[in-house]
């Protein structure tokens, strides 16, 4: 039996952690802990496996990507990427979506403490496996040892850069049984450094396999895997390491200096060293860019991190392409929907919509204009045929004749026909982090630091038949946009770039945002209910 398929087979087998006043799990029918520990692979099963039935989700606030008003959503629907607009009766639920787009989200938002909560109980469910892994060292060989406590702790690291990202200025737990009214908050920079020396410390360890394809390493934290997060957070370090993103000055990258397999390097350097040993490692461009978002997805040479599917198997969702459906679409393919996310103005005239030059990635990223199904037009209630508007999009759609059908809408992943709850359960792989992204983090690091990244832009131009551009950091962060739609990784882009806090697309800013106190969120107010050690972060405040 192949480790993942073990993941799905057992259950954590002890009582979880002492931080029950932020995360409660549910112990009932666990394995007595004489049966969990009793051999290596047991162990193994236990403590390190069992983790990896977090990574993808079910439910709301669940899951790196899948799910919904969690991670996914906060890092997408708060950009210039994609917009859930008010319908008429439809999608204004409590203003939540228009204040994610507007920048009005506060520290008493339920979804933000569930996303927290979210984070943190995987994040503690690794210091257990590890104190767990410690008290049963004897099980294990040396060798095995350092397998097993590298593999939880480069997952650790994954959900502390998560929590980082988000929040800035976070409790950094990694003792195991700790009082959540004892832990402390620590700078973003100290939470950064930590991360990248962890993670480095972790990559001899862990197994140098291709996490994507199916077998022994199917969804696990693999070296490539982990090289990958290294590239992400130096090619983030201006950010990361900035503990005052108020004051408008940043620590410059160029001038940073990382320790980096006995070298020292700059941030872009680094972030370029990473890049380099991915491609190492055999992963390169798909030459048909939609196989990677195909039904069946995991033979694919790019992606490197995926949330495995299977609707027989595993429990994970896939909410995206259902939320994004016309009802009347939904219906054409046996399925129900839920008519909401749309591409914003400013997407569509990125992809060259209604230009003579639209990017040939416009009709895999969107369904627009008339819609077909099996070769059949769709037609609404009324006869007429379902026709998307990708040029008409508002915040409030409400008494537009386009209400029900304004916006281009999300056709990435292929539609598994035979995926159950209306599409939800698919096979289709969830794609976390690809080759592609490789080459655009290299390019510009490269030319962050005064070097050509022609070649990587190239690449991906060259990919889906487009002409070449030169590699300047505003055609870098264009071409992320129109490589990467749909992936979750926008808002990082535009705060990287100090966009992120501007106007944008139709969104104005918010009172006070030109001190950008909202590239990170609040600190959830009953997170500090919890902790009176916590403060919350500049610009915000901690509501009752």
């Amino acid at each position: 039996m192949s480790i993942q398929r073990l993941l799905y087979c057992f259950v954590l087998a002890v009582s979880l952690f002492s931080l029950s006043s932020c995360v409660d799990e549910d112990t009932k029918g666990l394995l007595p802990e004489e049966e969990a520990y009793n051999s290596s692979t047991n162990l193994y099963i236990n403590t390190v496996a069992t983790l990896y039935n977090y990574i993808g989700g079910n439910s709301d606030s669940q899951g790196l990507e899948g799910t919904v008003r969690g991670l996914y959503d906060y890092n997408t629907f708060t950009t210039d990427e994609a917009i859930i607009p008010i319908r008429g009766g439809d999608w204004y639920d409590g203003g939540f979506w228009q204040n994610l787009y507007e920048h009005r989200w506060t520290a008493s938002d339920e979804s933000l403490y569930n996303t927290w909560l979210y984070l943190y109980k995987v994040a503690m469910l690794c210091n257990h496996s590890l104190a767990v892994i410690d008290a049963n060292r004897s099980l294990l060989t040396d060798k095995d040892y350092l397998a097993y406590t590298s593999e939880v702790k480069a997952v650790r690291c994954l959900f502390y850069y998560e929590l980082m990202d988000m929040f800035g200025r976070i409790p950094y737990v990694t003792k195991d049984q700790e009082s959540y009214a004892d832990v402390k908050q620590q700078e973003r920079s100290t939470v950064f450094h930590n991360i990248i020396d962890e993670l480095q410390s972790c990559l001899p360890y862990l197994a140098n396999e291709h996490s994507n394809l199916e077998g022994n390493y199917y969804g696990r934290m693999t070296r490539p895997v982990a090289q990958f997060l290294l590239a992400r957070l130096f090619l983030n370090a201006e950010v990361y390491a900035d503990d005052d993103w108020t004051d408008k000055q940043h620590p410059d990258g160029k001038t940073m200096t990382f320790s980096v397999d006995g070298q020292t390097m700059n941030a872009w350097q680094a972030c370029i060293h990473y890049c380099n040993e991915i491609e190492k490692e055999g992963y390169q461009l798909q030459p048909d860019y939609a196989f990677n978002f195909s039904v069946h997805n995991e033979t694919s040479v790019e992606n490197i991190f995926t949330i495995p599917m299977d609707k027989i198997k595993y429990q994970n969702q896939f909410w995206y392409l259902y939320r994004s459906r016309h009802y009347a679409h939904g219906g054409a393919i046996g399925m129900d929907a839920e008519n909401g996310t749309s591409a914003t103005l400013a997407t569509v005239h990125a992809y060259g919509y209604g230009t003579d030059s639209l990017d040939t990635r416009f009709a895999i990223n969107f369904y627009a204009d008339t819609v077909k199904v099996d070769g059949k037009v769709v037609t609404l209630e009324s006869g007429e045929p379902l026709v998307y508007q990708p040029l008409v999009m508002a915040e409030n759609l409400t008494y537009s004749p386009y209400e029900k059908t304004a916006g281009a809408r999300m056709a990435k992943y292929e539609i598994d026909r035979k995926a159950y709850a209306d599409g939800k359960l698919q096979d289709n792989d969830i794609v976390l982090f690809r080759f592609a992204d490789v080459l655009l983090m290299r390019a510009e690091a490269k030319v962050r630091n005064g070097e050509n990244g022609q070649s990587d832009l190239d690449a991906v131009r060259r990919r889906v038949g487009m002409p070449c551009r030169p590699a300047t950091l505003d055609n870098i962060l264009r071409e992320r946009l129109l490589e990467l739609m749909w992936e979750g990784s926008r808002r990082r882009d535009l705060i990287r770039y100090g966009l992120f806090h501007k106007a944008y697309d139709t969104r104005k800013p918010i009172e006070s945002e030109s001190d950008a106190h909202t590239i990170v969120f609040p600190i959830p107010t009953k997170a500090i209910d919890l902790n009176n050690k916590l403060t919350q972060n500049k610009g915000y405040k901690t509501e009752k």
